[in-house]
């Protein structure tokens, strides 16, 4: 029990650490952004605030000791398995780096793809029932949306034979860049928002419409969307409402929303592929 205790507290700590300086950071940012209307933005954002950190208490405590033993478990096995580690292994980083990213981002944008198939949207749609867009809603998520996330994007790499450095160091460009994506910015980011996911295109994919949030599925590129025709120029959609699914429902209610729907005490009414597409 003491064991348990200590690693659950260093788990907390470890949250901690890693969550202060990204609010001070995007505190700041929010603060020059808003200026005047500072207070009022935090007087919306507080209900869902609270409901993030909830989430991200009960995500980070409980499932980080699970998800390490995981992917250490993995560090070994996968490159028994897979061909090509004696190759990746010997080629340039840059090479290694880029193949990584690209392959990553074509996993998570099927996996982001299928979660919105009925079957698994409720427990997607517990990250898109934010209302109130913060850079916080990158860690809105199911525990079983951890889970099937921790498998699904990392285990088809790591069979690839790509060594676990590129593969751990292009997951932690792809949730720095979640967290400025899912940030209250009105930003396209110009002519480089043809290649990047701007702040804007993510907010597009929150929007609170069944249809138009079946596009902009990538995590950074929007290469993958754009060859499979899911891309949407989110010009047109500067500060779109979001919350889809009824909208949020408290720390309890999202932990409850999946399994309400799969028993069918809730209706599951997935998004629908955008006409564009």
């Amino acid at each position: 029990m003491e064991t348990l205790t200590a690693a659950l507290g260093k788990t907390a700590w470890d949250m901690l650490l890693t969550l202060a300086p990204l609010g001070a950071v995007f505190g700041m940012l929010a603060l020059a952004m808003k200026r005047g209307a500072m207070a009022g933005y935090l007087r919306r954002t507080r209900r869902e605030t609270e409901t993030n950190l909830a989430l991200v208490a009960f995500n980070y405590v409980f499932l980080a000791t699970f998800f390490t033993g995981v992917a250490a478990g993995w560090e070994g096995r996968a490159a028994g398995v897979a061909i090509l580690s004696d190759f990746w292994a010997g080629a340039n980083p840059i090479l290694v780096l880029t193949v990584t990213m690209l392959a990553g981002e074509f996993v998570v944008y099927w996996r982001h793809r299928i979660e919105h198939l009925p079957l698994l949207w409720p427990i997607h749609a517990v990250h898109h029932s934010d209302e109130a867009m913060t850079w916080l809603a990158l860690l809105r998520k199911h525990p079983l949306a951890y889970l099937l996330a921790l498998f699904v994007d990392t285990v088809p790499l790591l069979l690839m034979g790509l060594p676990v450095w590129a593969v751990a160091a292009c997951a932690l460009a792809r949730s720095s860049w979640g967290y400025f994506i899912h940030a209250d910015l009105p930003w396209t980011l110009g002519p480089l928002g043809q290649w990047l996911i701007s702040p804007a295109a993510h907010r597009l994919h929150h929007i609170d419409d069944l249809e138009l949030c079946g596009s902009n599925y990538g995590g950074v590129l929007t290469l993958w969307d754009r060859l499979f025709g899911t891309y949407i120029d989110p010009a047109p959609y500067i500060g779109c409402r979001t919350g889809v699914d009824g909208g949020s429902r408290g720390f309890l209610g999202e932990v409850a929303r999946p399994f309400e729907a799969w028993a069918g005490r809730r209706p599951v009414d997935a998004p629908q592929e955008p006409a564009e597409a």
